[in-house]
């Protein structure tokens, strides 16, 4: 009767014990081969889902703009970007990005492909220029988190790699718990602290799947679109890249050099207007602004899209040459419209910025956590590995570190030794972490170094705009930073859990 019963529990399982532990052993070993880079991602990820706020609190005494653009302001502030351009000898490209569901600026941006000269500008809400854009610490953050501060290409590249092996990690993470959604409320509190963590590790595995999947192959694609643009040119354009690329993402310049007239970019928005009366102004770019093979790309967003804006092109004298389709227009270019979006946060407001931070937040705690419990078990086998442990909390709790450390550079000598400080300190915390006891201890000194770190880059920062800062985003930003660099400080004091 036993044996039947077994037999009959068996033929239930809906996947073979040895597929469970080969999934489980693909699992550990794709978590242990890209932890390190997965969790960079996933912690500056977090923070880029603010970064239009990290930025207006960067530099608060530029304008807000929360109304939607007008074709006047527009035609303004592309009047007044081309002759700041000309002055500096980088009028080649223009670029204007209004306010938008992503951020409550109009900024403009002027730059030379063959010089390298560029200019950032932040302007009213009448287009006019007010300001230079300067938020360094901001741009370091996004940079980091989108290609690492490698050559962009290459950076690119890895990170839609690491995004592969996110999402890779997801999948073999749930084949490797059969029970896992059975088991979704289980949690065990009080007992032993490995299961405690690993609990914890599967439960916000499971709540956060959806999104633990979108913002993983979001990136991925965003990472690898280069990669995925070379195959789409090797199979359907005999390896032309440049009409593959033009096919994607709109009709380039041409190289006709020839002086002409400024496009009449209010012009351009009120032909789209007049096809769609609730479409407003997100972004212009003009590539080979004022010659005669310029070509503009107008973003305009409508209600009830996902896509920040869909894009329309036109030539110099307002011709209009198609659009591009990313809110209306095939399956395809509507997921090509919703990739950033989906993947910051970036199109509900700051309510789905607060959740898409939680939510990456418990993300990154469970890339943390799944290292912690891989190590966790070697040394309940008898196998512990007190250096790896000290490493991982050096990568854990000196990133925190090395970012606010980054900010502490820019903020007390300026931006030129960000990265040093923040390579500095990330070698000296691996280095030094074998050195400091076990990873407990490692873990204490290195979430006081952090929270004391983000509460005086905060203090710098504050006391540098004391009396100067208009932006409300200011006090805030600072505030929920002050906190956070509290919270890290004050979780010295208790129990670690690297």
């Amino acid at each position: 009767m036993q044996d039947q019963t077994l037999q009959t529990a068996r033929k239930k399982a809906f996947l073979s014990p040895e597929f469970v532990r080969a999934m489980l052993a693909g699992h550990s070993a794709l978590g242990i081969a890209f932890a390190a880079l997965i969790y960079i991602v996933c912690l500056t990820g977090t923070l880029s889902v603010f970064l239009h706020e990290l930025q207006r609190w960067e530099q608060p005494d530029a304008p807000v703009v929360t109304a939607p653009l007008t074709p006047e302001a527009a035609a303004t502030a592309l009047d007044q970007a081309y002759r700041k351009a000309l002055a500096a000898g980088a009028a080649h490209d223009v670029f204007i990005m209004g306010p938008s569901p992503m951020q409550d600026r109009l900024l403009v941006n002027f730059h030379d492909h063959d010089t390298d000269v560029e200019g950032n500008w932040i302007a009213n809400g009448k287009g006019e220029l007010v300001v230079e854009n300067r938020a360094p610490w901001s741009q370091f953050v996004g940079d980091l988190h989108m290609h690492l501060h490698l050559p962009r290409t290459f950076g690119l590249f890895l990170v839609g790699l690491t995004g592969v092996a996110l999402l890779s990690s997801l999948v073999s993470g749930l084949l490797s718990h059969p029970r896992l959604f059975k088991d979704a409320f289980a949690l065990r509190w009080g007992g032993s602290r490995r299961l405690q963590e690993a609990d914890l590790h599967n439960r916000l595995g499971v709540w956060g799947l959806p999104f633990h999947v979108v913002v993983s192959t979001t990136g991925a694609l965003l990472g690898l679109s280069t990669l995925i643009v070379g195959v789409l040119a090797l199979a359907a354009y005999d390896g032309d890249s440049e009409k593959a690329f033009a096919t994607i993402l709109g009709p380039m310049a041409s190289e006709d050099e020839t002086a002409a007239p400024l496009p009449d970019i209010a012009a351009m928005i009120r032909a789209v207007q007049a096809e769609h009366k609730d479409a407003e102004f997100v972004s212009a770019n003009f590539g080979h602004i004022a010659k005669a093979g310029q070509v503009v790309h107008l973003g305009m967003r409508t209600p009830g899209h996902l896509a920040n804006a869909n894009s329309y092109y036109f030539d110099g004298s307002g011709k209009r040459l198609g659009d591009g389709g990313l809110e209306t227009g095939t399956i395809g270019q509507q997921i090509l419209g919703a990739l950033q979006p989906l993947h910051f946060g970036w199109f509900g407001g700051i309510a789905v910025k607060v959740v898409y931070a939680v939510l990456g937040l418990a993300l990154t705690f469970v890339t943390h956590s799944g290292v912690a419990i891989w190590l966790a078990r070697r040394r309940d086998a008898g196998r512990p590995t007190p250096f790896w442990e000290t490493i991982w909390a050096a990568v854990t709790w000196g990133q925190p570190l090395a970012i606010a450390g980054a900010a502490l550079a820019i903020f007390s000598g300026g931006e030129a030794f960000a990265l040093a400080a923040y390579l500095g300190l990330t070698i000296a915390c691996l280095v030094a972490a074998p050195f400091a006891g076990d990873a407990g201890q490692v873990t204490r000194l290195l979430r006081a170094a952090s929270g004391l770190a983000i509460l005086t880059a905060v203090a710098i920062h504050a006391s540098h705009w004391f009396n100067r800062a208009t932006d409300p985003a200011f006090s805030w930003a600072a505030s929920t930073l002050a906190l956070g660099g509290l919270i890290v400080l004050l979780s010295a004091r208790r129990r670690p859990t690297a």
